[in-house]
């Protein structure tokens, strides 16, 4: 499932353009604009929830979260029901990140996991495994953060539902093309609802 929000770098056309379009195993959201990122991921969690899916991936499109880990977090999720990518488990590393990205993730992490009690150590990781019963038993529409706090938001509402969580090791690969859409906005975002979780829980 591949949502795009009229993004400048066609991918809607190039999706339209591989030869497995024509399948009933490749489905393209097309959306008028930019909408954020965790209306795009709410999005696709509806319609594989809709397609009856048992097992939800969230990931990347530009490789920074390699296609070749998917069967590992699959198997881990035989016995979990998150099973997350993480790059700060035993095992696992960034490849490319500079000392200020490190230090501004390291940053969010810390600052969220001791607020929310969260327990994963990658909390941010966006390369994650969910059984169906996750994301049905957390109502969707309630998540309101729009950036880059949703991972955080998610996994506060997976943990507090008394599901089971579980990191494995994975290689996270910074793009080598185009740039982060990390913003002034997206961070004052991510501060503001932490904070909103903390004090509402």
């Amino acid at each position: 499932i591949i949502v795009d929000d009229n993004s400048p770098d066609n991918t809607a056309q190039i999706v339209r353009n591989l030869p497995i379009f024509q399948s009933s195993s490749l489905h393209l959201i097309q959306r008028s604009g930019k909408l954020g990122l965790g209306s795009a991921y709410i999005t696709g969690f509806k319609k594989a929830l809709e397609l009856q899916a048992d097992f939800i991936f969230e990931m990347d499109a530009d490789f920074s979260h390699d296609p070749d880990d998917i069967p590992r977090l699959l198997q881990a999720c035989t016995s979990a029901d998150l099973v997350i990518g993480s790059r700060k488990t035993k095992g696992g590393k960034i490849i490319g990140w500079g000392w200020t990205r490190k230090m501004m993730s390291n940053g969010a992490m810390w600052f969220s996991r001791f607020l929310l009690g969260l327990k994963p150590k990658d909390v941010t990781a966006g390369f994650r495994c969910f059984r169906r019963r996750v994301l049905e038993s957390i109502d969707l529409d309630t998540i309101k953060s729009n950036g880059y706090a949703f991972q955080e938001e998610l996994l506060f509402h997976t943990q507090k539902s008394g599901f089971t969580i579980t990191e494995i090791p994975v290689t996270f690969i910074d793009r080598e093309e185009g740039e982060s859409k990390l913003g002034k906005k997206d961070i004052f975002e991510f501060f503001w609802i932490i904070l909103k979780l903390k004090f509402r829980k």
